[in-house]
């Protein structure tokens, strides 16, 4: 017996093929294939989507692989978050002293004996705020093009509600391991960390559709050889940003699209949210306690 034959298509059986519907994952031959938001779906889970199969409309509304609703705008959020990051710049510009008090700073004094800054002073919001804000055109036009490129797809596939809390988490993540690492004088800003969980999250989407991996693989390396490896310039680059947003999206992205279809498929995935935002605030915890 083959043990490596591939599975023939569940309506043709006598058609070997490699491709899964996205929703109950039977094999498809092309002839079944139905191109969806992400992947293909075959024809049972579509005449069930449009309301036509069993428990109408209500109970067969299109859902995205993560179990989300389809929105008529799949890349909606992305849009607004690359409309925030381009605000928040421009704002930068006119009135500088605003990134200062809006960037990650763990722990700072702006005159002498003036009062002391930051997060360890209590000003957390800087772990979110920094992440949309940037400090050169290039760096947000590299920022946004990535996000752009890397976080429509995903969006697509997670939904809108799961895809904004992979972004933000992932800044979150990001910002808690600069602020444990880095001294606390040190000035930190950009969605870089945020892209790098959304690219994180996209290697576990990749695997789980059985694409293709070494596309994505090498994007990753890509994207770490320039974290790595100085290219000059006046703003360096914080590895501490990129590795804690990976690994966050990394961890996101096996809750949100790990577990099957089922009654408690949300429950695991906003359980991992809720696990990841109290790691990343033990890790602000543990910090700041060293701090004061």
């Amino acid at each position: 017996m083959d043990t490596d034959r591939l599975p023939g298509c569940y309506r043709h059986p006598d058609r070997d093929t490699g491709i899964r519907c996205t929703r109950c994952e039977r094999p498809i031959c092309p002839e079944c294939m139905i191109s969806a938001s992400v992947g293909f779906q075959c024809p049972d889970c579509v005449r069930e989507g449009s309301g036509t199969g069993r428990g109408g409309p209500a109970a067969h509304a299109p859902r995205t692989l993560a179990g989300a609703p389809v929105a008529a705008d799949p890349h909606l959020v992305t849009k607004i978050l690359i409309g925030i990051n381009a605000a928040l710049f421009l704002v930068g510009l006119l009135v500088p002293p605003l990134v200062v008090q809006l960037e990650l700073l763990g722990r700072y004094v702006e005159y002498l004996g003036g009062p002391v800054g930051g997060v360890s002073t209590g000003q957390y919001y800087r772990l979110l705020t920094s992440v949309f804000l940037h400090a050169e055109w290039w760096h947000i036009a590299g920022n946004m093009l990535a996000l752009w490129v890397i976080g429509g797809p995903l969006e697509a596939a997670l939904g809108r509600l799961r895809y904004l809390a992979v972004y933000l988490l992932s800044g979150l993540g990001a910002s808690a391991l600069v602020y444990l690492l880095t001294a606390p004088n040190t000035q930190t800003l950009g969605a870089s960390g945020a892209v790098f969980g959304l690219l994180g999250a996209t290697v576990v989407l990749v695997r789980r559709l059985r694409y293709e991996m070494r596309p994505v693989i090498t994007m990753v390396v890509l994207m770490l050889v320039l974290t790595f490896v100085p290219l000059g310039g006046s703003l360096s680059v914080s590895w501490q940003a990129h590795i804690g947003g990976l690994v966050t999206g990394l961890l996101l992205g096996l809750g949100m699209v790990g577990p099957r279809a089922g009654k408690t498929r949300p429950l695991i995935q906003w359980t991992t949210c809720l696990a990841v935002f109290v790691l990343a605030a033990a890790l602000v915890v543990v910090r700041t306690a060293e701090l004061t």
